[in-house]
């Protein structure tokens, strides 16, 4: 279906008009300058009878033949009418232009309902409004408003904002930076990435799918097709309003940390999307897998200039790319050569000509351990680029290189010839590392195995009934003691634990848990219990009627007593390593799932991981181990190795948890004290949102 966005047989653009311009005039045009001369195309406006020398019909309904593809650029008012004109003549593919409806307000988001409505009813695949439009440069297609088409290439890029694609258009024809497809997909009121990035997948035109994006609504959909898609083909996304400014404080300490921001990187981490920051490093990222999506080995450095040398070394080291070593037979080479330094960079002097620095490319590549080089030239004297950028294409097919021809005028037809062979120069060797950066994270997540989700069986009934009288009794959002239960249930070590609510029970509850035990305020409004002294650690058997008042006698000078539920009574956990395990609901993606050092320095230091649940045994040692705090866990000047196994059985648990009940909004297992290897792990406290399912 979506291939007559890209292919039409026949196109109405309905809203043309004679005026120069206007939108509807500036759309004719580029559409009939379509290089399919079998393509009909209509002109559609009842005001006219002929525009641009072609047939004008007042509705598509008029039109005697059939039609693939409507182009619609009409006041927003008129769009629901023309949409349904569409739906009876049987178009199912139309691009609405026309601007006004949600990005406008309220009435304008009422009137993009409609469409809604009106492309349910009739089947409509309906991509926008307030969108640039479409283009295929490869048929020669321009259904948009923009002055000029770009040159042909293997880059499909789909836009959430018109206004920068049409910037990016007018840039690559400067750049010489070719597009297979470019699609403005507006306000998405019906079609969006997904189905795009679909169809492009199996688009013979397109290398690489590239994309500008600000909101993503049906966050696991785009997850499960990009892990698809990236596995033949990369795709690179920037990702624009991501943070979460002014947003109110959460109620946990996941719920503090874990923002909008951490969910889209977990969720282009695990699709295997390449994630950009910047416009540069779109299209750096883009321009490079387009031509190079492996990268086996070390990276090599020549260049005739020691400065950029090791900013690139310096780069290489930074990103854990790695330096190649080179191999006795290539050092003795490069020594014969008299070169500055026959290591890794290569430095072959600032006074070599271009076939002194040729020859040490050449040597080189024809190392086994070298994956792809970076070849840095500045303009000293004796260097003649256009004989330089020769060496760089002629072994190019050899190994991956990458040129950074440092300079302005010497460097311009060089540079020249490489855009014509596809081949990206930077002036900023860092760029150039980061280009590669982006090759090794593809090349990474393409081969990773794909493991299901791990699942336990449970007592979800024993959950259900617990939440289900929690319902019933209309309590408060949070869950706390009687959260530990829902822990149990799960499989989830907890020490053995009850809930005080005089001196006389404390007692007796400490009495049958054993000594030392540890008392804690239970209260929905004190979230870091130890700021205010509600938190008592070892307490003896004499100790605890007298600890019992004093904790109740804090909590009520922050809070009141009717919010004050008893006090937790817990068996007394000595030694281990404190980490957290949490989860927030994310709006796009679901239950998004952070590990991290625990403990109440968690907010401080923020050394946490995100995966979006169901979690597989792969991602939730991928977790564990991206933290800085995994050196400590692995164990760090003669202490014992952590028991991470134990950990990773937490977070595939807690990721199970989160999708087995929606209601729950946020939790936080924190502190989790986890033992040397074999001797697992406790969830010391619990804390647990509850709300409706979104």
């Amino acid at each position: 279906m979506l291939d007559h966005f890209f292919n039409p047989e026949s196109i109405a653009v309905v809203g043309a008009t004679p005026r120069e311009g206007k939108i509807g005039n500036t759309l004719l045009k580029n559409i009939l300058s379509f290089r399919e001369q079998s393509v009909r195309i209509y002109a559609v406006n009842p005001k006219y009878d002929k525009i641009l020398n072609i047939r004008c019909y007042p509705s598509v309904l008029q039109i005697e033949e059939g039609v693939n593809l409507a182009v619609v650029a009409v006041p927003a008012i008129r769009v629901p009418e023309v949409l349904k004109q569409c739906g009876l003549k049987g178009i199912k593919n139309v691009v609405v232009i026309s601007a006004g409806f949600k990005e406008a307000g309220r009435e304008g988001a009422v009137l993009e309902s409609e469409l809604i409505r009106i492309s349910e009813k009739y089947g409509l695949c309906l991509v926008g409004p307030n969108c640039l439009g479409i283009i295929n440069t490869h048929s020669g297609l321009n259904a948009t408003f923009g002055k000029s088409t770009p040159t042909e290439g293997n880059i499909a890029f789909l836009s959430q904002s018109g206004a920068f694609a049409l910037a990016v258009i007018d840039w690559a024809k400067v750049a010489n930076v070719g597009f297979s497809k470019v699609v403005s997909l507006g306000n998405k009121a019906v079609l969006d990435e997904c189905g795009f990035i679909e169809y492009l997948a199996k688009d013979n035109e397109t290398a690489v799918i590239t994309m500008y994006l600000e909101d993503i609504r049906e966050g696991r959909r785009f997850i499960d097709i990009v892990r698809h898609v990236t596995r033949t083909k990369p795709v690179v996304v920037m990702k624009s309003g991501k943070t979460e400014a002014g947003a109110k404080a959460a109620s946990s300490h996941t719920g503090s940390i874990a923002g909008s921001v951490e969910a889209f990187r977990a969720a282009f981490q695990q699709s295997g999307a390449i994630e950009a920051n910047s416009i540069n490093d779109l299209f750096d990222f883009s321009l490079t897998l387009s031509r190079i999506r492996h990268v086996t080995g070390g990276i090599a450095i020549v260049t005739n200039s020691g400065g950029p040398g090791v900013m690139a070394a310096d780069a290489i080291e930074e990103s854990g790319l790695g330096l190649a070593a080179f191999d006795r037979e290539t050092m003795e080479k490069l020594r014969d050569l008299h070169v500055a330094n026959f290591y890794n960079p290569v430095d072959v002097m600032g006074d070599a000509d271009s076939d002194k620095f040729g020859s040490a490319l050449g040597i080189v590549s024809a190392d086994e351990s070298v994956g792809a080089i970076i070849a840095i030239l500045s303009p000293t004297a004796p260097i003649e680029f256009d004989k330089a950028g020769d060496y760089v294409l002629e072994l190019t097919g050899t190994k991956p290189i990458i040129p950074v021809f440092m300079g302005g005028d010497e460097i311009a037809k060089t540079v020249e010839r490489f855009k014509k062979h596809g081949i990206t120069n930077y002036f900023d060797p860092v760029r150039a590392v980061r280009a590669l950066c982006a090759v090794k994270k593809y090349s990474e997540s393409r081969d990773k195995v794909s493991a299901p989700p791990y699942y336990f069986k449970v007592d979800r009934n024993a959950i259900k009934e617990l939440i289900e009288l929690r319902d019933r009794k209309e309590v408060k959002r949070s869950m706390g003691v009687e959260g530990f239960k829902v822990l149990e249930t799960y499989g989830i070590p907890v020490p053995s634990y009850g809930k005080a609510e005089t001196a006389a029970e404390a007692l007796e509850l400490a009495d049958m848990i054993g000594y030392p035990v540890s008392m804690k305020i239970v209260s929905p409004d004190i979230v870091h219990k130890t700021d205010v002294g509600c938190v008592k650690l070892n307490v003896r058997r004499e100790e605890v009627k007298e600890m019992f008042f004093e904790i109740l006698h804090r909590a009520e000078k922050y809070t009141s007593a009717r919010r004050i539920e008893g006090i937790l009574i817990q068996q007394m956990i000595e030694g281990g390593k404190e980490v957290i395990v949490g989860m927030k609901r994310d709006m796009h993606f679901g239950p998004l799932i952070m590990f991290g050092l625990g403990g109440i320095y968690v907010e401080v230091f923020k050394d946490v991981s995100f995966r979006i649940a169901p979690l597989s045994k792969e991602d939730a040692i991928e977790m564990i181990k991206s933290v800085k705090a995994y050196r400590i866990l692995k164990g760090i000047r003669g202490e014992p190795m952590s028991d991470i196994d134990s950990l990773v059985d937490v977070l595939l648990r807690v990721s199970q948890l989160s999708m087995d009940f929606p209601e729950i909004l946020e939790a936080d297992l924190n502190p989790i004290k986890v033992f040397e290897h074999g001797k697992g792990c406790y969830a010391i406290d619990f804390k647990m949102i509850m709300g409706a399912i979104r």
